[in-house]
């Protein structure tokens, strides 16, 4: 569905907004909303942009390679608590873990040895090993945030390790093509920008170079479109179970390292960046290459995200692509709040789950259990079924939600049959708020 004309204008000029001011030759800006492109807001005309042309995305090529790792790991290949050394035998800092390096919280440095990666032609991933020291570790795991580029390259060695296929095939085989992202590739591909860096004084352009970055392709090298990326934004919102588990998504989206400790409003999951915008957390991701920045931001729960691209290095006088993404996102979610799910009446529920229904208490607090149309069972205080169980067996259900996910709920039954309490976890609910547990 379409944005309503008021907050399209209001995004239009966002956009318009920063391209005149970050002085970007160029800016691409795509909506998406229940997986499909819900606007496009184009500004500048070096070149002339639309919703198929190529920018380079940068760091984003790192969420592919996430999920790259979590289907191995979903198929059984690896864990993400393996070393590293079991997947590229014989590295200097193969005590890392998968976790560690896909959260940046290995403390592994930012780049590999060498001239400046992103601006010179890459080596291959025997040469970026030869490269490997122990000087390479500049933190202890987990002691702090510490992004790392090299951490991407290595993963992306220990894919091709794993799948005994090259990075760039197995991407392109495991979700360009199922996804119908045909505009995101390894190298560019015409119509694309030509990505430059805005002299600070005469407002001239230096066109910067276009490489392979080799082994470290992993880490920044794809090019895509507003159309494609937002694909991917869409994958990242609701993904495709025949591509991955939503549960696995899920877990890419718990932050594994918090990268502001003074505000709590940026950290980092396996693969994807954090933000909190007032109550709200996105997920995604910035990318930056010579000549180019891009950025993603999603919103889960409305699937609703926002893709964004420019072809200079850097957005100048207070722009930022992420942060103009967020801003965006936070503007239509604000403008156009998802419609509320309408009410239907339901069929009776199963005489497993009805008898299980209405008042419980604890200590005093009045719960609400009710049936899920799934065959669940619902908790929370009133009016807020904040838990989740799914029967597992006679009188035994399994919490999938909420500070109850993973434990076990018990239905205690009296000498007749009836249920009298719930023990959750040790923690006993009864019928009364004076009965003892």
């Amino acid at each position: 569905m379409p944005l309503l004309p008021e907050t399209a204008r209001a995004v239009d000029t966002l956009v318009s907004r920063a391209q005149a001011e970050g002085r970007g030759p160029s800016l691409a800006l795509g909506v998406v909303r229940d997986g499909e492109l819900a606007h496009v807001a184009l500004a500048g005309d070096t070149p002339r942009p639309d919703a198929d042309l190529q920018y380079r995305i940068g760091s984003i090529s790192k969420t592919m390679t996430a999920v790259l790792v979590m289907q191995q790991r979903d198929a059984g290949r690896l864990s993400l608590d393996d070393p590293l050394d079991k997947h590229l035998p014989g590295t200097p800092v193969g005590a890392l873990t998968v976790r560690q390096l896909l959260g940046h919280a290995s403390g592994l440095q930012r780049e590999p040895d060498g001239q400046w990666w992103e601006r010179t032609e890459g080596a291959d991933l025997a040469t970026l090993l030869a490269g490997l020291t122990t000087d390479k570790i500049a933190h202890p795991p987990h002691h702090v945030y510490h992004y790392s580029n090299l951490a991407y390259g290595l993963l992306g060695g220990a894919l091709e390790r794993i799948a005994g296929t090259p990075w760039a095939e197995l991407l392109r085989e495991r979700l360009l093509e199922p996804l119908g992202m045909r505009r995101t590739t390894y190298h560019p591909t015409e119509p694309y920008a030509r990505g430059y860096v805005v002299h600070p004084w005469h407002e001239t352009l230096r066109e910067e170079p276009r490489t392979d970055t080799g082994a470290m392709a992993p880490a920044g090298q794809l090019w895509s479109t507003v159309e494609d990326l937002g694909r991917w934004a869409a994958f990242l919102a609701d993904p495709d179970p025949r591509l991955l588990a939503p549960a696995t998504l899920t877990e890419m989206c718990a932050p594994v390292v918090i990268s502001d400790l003074d505000s709590w409003t940026g950290g980092h999951g396996l693969g994807v960046e954090l933000y909190r915008v007032g109550e709200r957390v996105y997920v995604g991701h910035g990318g930056s290459m010579p000549g180019y920045v891009a950025g993603l931001a999603v919103h889960r729960p409305s699937r609703t995200g926002v893709v964004d691209f420019a072809n200079s290095y850097g957005l100048s006088r207070g722009h930022h692509i992420v942060g103009l993404a967020r801003e965006v996102l936070t503007r239509v979610l604000d403008a156009e709040p998802p419609a509320p799910t309408p009410w239907r009446p339901a069929g009776p529920p199963p005489a497993e789950l009805a008898e299980l229904t209405g008042r419980w208490w604890w200590m005093g607090q009045e719960y609400e259990f009710r049936p899920d149309a799934s065959g669940d069972l619902l908790a929370g205080t009133a009016g807020r079924p904040a838990l989740r169980f799914t029967p597992e067996g006679p009188d035994r259900w399994r919490g999938r939600s909420g500070s109850q996910d993973g434990e076990i709920l018990t239905v205690i039954r009296d000498g007749s049959g009836r249920p009298v309490a719930l023990d959750i976890a040790t923690f006993v609910f009864t019928r009364t708020p004076d009965q003892e547990p």
